[in-house]
């Protein structure tokens, strides 16, 4: 929720070509919402459309209300129309790339990813989720050095290292990989360390689901669990050990919180394998 508020504000706040009614309809909404008054703020943010239906920051607006509903095709038309209204604008384009990836649409994402990084450069370091995208439409080789541009920008970051390692792996192969791994040291995030080691094959599975194990509070459990199982199933995925990449991408897959960015990646690929998801056993 904070992600999607922020966002929204930081796009509403950009400035606008538009009278101040215009402004003043969106700080209603804005209010509506933070107010929790949910239902009202749609209502609000409808009725505004209705009365400005060029104005693509309202149109904005509803679509990231949506979006924190979880009502994903909405936001899409929403942003889709907003897009029409301002198509120059690569947060637009950026925000719809996600939405399409979580949707699994991820040759529209990709195909948004890339407008943005080109209408937006400043866009382009902090992409990590483009470059996501890219791996599962097989564009490794993009999705490397979109990986090490974003080094620049995030230096301590476990998971920014690994997909680089497994972008590397499938495109020159895994001693290639092995050998430019990105060096971490200071992630202090569980089971990260253990991650780490594991790709410089420096630490075993078992040595990363010990620690993923350990925590007093079952929520931080879970969370630990869902990283050790979906960054294990990744790297089995590079090591060509399918039956156990097979068991790992199910867990983390189960395990995910429904919308955490990297639960919609488990899931997108555990559905890409066809893997079948029973309920996650208590």
């Amino acid at each position: 929720m904070k992600r999607g508020i922020l966002m929204m504000l930081a796009w509403l706040t950009l400035g606008s070509a538009h009278a101040a009614d215009a402004t003043n309809h969106i700080d209603v909404v804005l209010e509506l919402w933070r107010s929790g008054k949910v239902d009202q703020a749609m209502e609000a943010a409808t009725q505004a459309i209705g009365l400005e239906p060029k104005n693509a920051r309202l149109w904005s607006a509803r679509a990231q209300m949506y979006s924190f509903l979880g009502q994903r095709a909405q936001a899409d038309a929403d942003l889709t129309a907003a897009i029409g209204l301002e198509p120059d604008s690569g947060w637009l384009r950026q925000e719809r790339a996600q939405g399409r990836f979580r949707l699994g649409r991820l040759e529209e994402a990709v195909a948004d990813f890339d407008k943005a990084n080109e209408l937006t450069p400043r866009l382009v370091p902090q992409n990590w989720q483009r470059g996501i995208a890219l791996y599962y439409v097989g564009r490794f080789e993009d999705a490397r050095k979109q990986f090490e541009v974003h080094q620049t920008v995030n230096t301590q970051d476990v998971e920014n290292a690994a997909w680089h390692f497994l972008c590397t792996a499938r495109e020159k192969g895994l001693p290639q990989a092995r050998a430019q791994l990105i060096p971490i040291q200071r992630d202090g995030r569980i089971p990260m360390k253990e991650i780490q080691q594991l790709f410089a094959g420096k630490a075993s599975p078992k040595d990363v689901l010990k620690v993923a194990d350990k925590a007093d509070d079952d929520v931080i459990r879970k969370v630990q669990q869902f990283y050790a199982h979906l960054y294990l199933g990744l790297f089995f995925e590079a090591e060509g050990k399918m039956a156990e990449r097979d068991e790992h991408i199910r867990k983390a897959a189960q395990l995910a919180e429904p919308d955490n960015y990297m639960g919609v990646v488990a899931r997108i690929h555990a559905q890409r394998l066809k893997l079948s998801l029973s309920p996650q056993q208590p």
